[in-house]
């Protein structure tokens, strides 16, 4: 019987030593694809892609991005949600709908925070694609009339509005979708690490470069309208996650004394005026975490713990201001993640 095992055994060594010697060549061969990074500007704002593979894909992720650019970009005026804007004919796609059909969604699950018809009151404000003076109340009165995400639907053709002056604003979620789009080619084309950021929201898939998890920072919210400053609250080791970020310490202006910062309530047309100074959110895809990101930040604190908890697919990081000093809360299943 131990003669029979051991001439089992002896058999199975050079099948062992096969595997372990294509195991070895293996984690060589992937050693040695460079990682490809690239740079630019999209959606008014930078990108940085980097990614391991054998040849530079900047033209295709740039037209990937430019694909979504020409469906859900307010600047570009032959975009889709342009054309829906001015009341123009024009056929929708399926990247428009699927941003369409999940921002309404979460506006539902948030009770309206969320609503990308919201335009009217972003640009009266001064913060969106038109550039207008502070409204009075009536201005603001007016404006909320025509806002509402229900006043807007799909009816298997066309966007329809209950008012022609309604107009649709997907900035704050248009990028999300932009990282998970560009994602989604690096993954169609068998890329297992890499990292894609466009203004601020991120996804991640494998590891890094240096051959550890990718870190990202959350940076601490000062003012800092110019950008120039940029030290952490935070680094999460963020591994096949999606990150985004929401605060008012970026687009804000001061008239007299008081700040008036771009995250628009759309249920009270003003600004919000709270204590969380940025709202960061994981999860599995960037869509979701840019629009739940931008919500917390019109929610509030207390809103913003219900959404979580019956979203167990969220985790957030927020910090907030308790009597001048910064203060951090973030989901329980968040800890292991956090550097320091």
């Amino acid at each position: 019987m131990n003669t029979n095992r051991n001439k089992r055994l002896l058999w199975q060594i050079p099948f062992l030593v096969l595997l372990i010697v294509g195991t070895v060549l293996i984690i060589r061969q992937q050693q040695s694809i460079p990682y490809q990074k690239c740079t630019g500007t999209i959606f008014g704002t930078t990108y940085h892609i980097t990614y391991q593979y054998d040849d530079d894909l900047q033209a295709e992720l740039e037209g990937r991005m430019k694909e979504v650019d020409n469906a859900l970009s307010m600047f570009n005026k032959e975009s889709i949600i342009s054309r829906i804007n001015n009341n123009q004919p024009v056929e929708l796609n399926a990247m428009f709908l699927e941003v369409f059909r999940l921002a309404q969604d979460i506006s539902k699950d948030t009770e309206g925070a969320f609503d990308i018809t919201v335009a009217p009151l972003v640009n009266a404000w001064g913060f969106g694609f038109k550039h207008e003076q502070m409204p009075d109340k009536h201005a603001v009165d007016s404006l909320k009339s025509i806002i509402g995400y229900q006043k807007v639907s799909y009816d298997g053709k066309r966007i329809k509005k209950s008012d022609p002056r309604i107009m649709l604003d997907c900035s704050a979620i248009a990028k999300g979708y932009g990282v998970d789009a560009v994602a989604s080619l690096l993954d169609e084309k068998g890329i297992s690490n890499y990292m894609v950021e466009i203004g601020g929201e991120v996804v991640t898939h494998g590891i890094s470069e240096k051959r550890i998890p990718w870190k990202i920072g959350v940076t601490k919210p000062t003012d800092d309208p110019l950008m120039e400053g940029s030290e952490l609250q935070t680094v999460l080791n963020l591994t096949d996650k999606a990150m985004a970020t929401s605060g008012n310490y970026r687009n804000f202006y001061y008239k007299g004394k008081r700040k008036y910062a771009h995250t628009i309530n759309p249920k009270t047309g003003y600004p919000v005026q709270h204590n969380i100074l940025s709202a960061t959110v994981l999860t599995n895809r960037c869509v979701r975490a840019d629009a739940y990101a931008t919500a917390f930040m019109v929610m509030g604190f207390d809103g913003a713990k219900k959404v979580l908890e019956r979203n167990p697919d969220l985790m957030a990081y927020i910090i907030y201001d308790d009597n001048g000093q910064n203060k951090v809360w973030f989901s329980p299943s968040l800890k292991d993640k956090i550097e320091k």
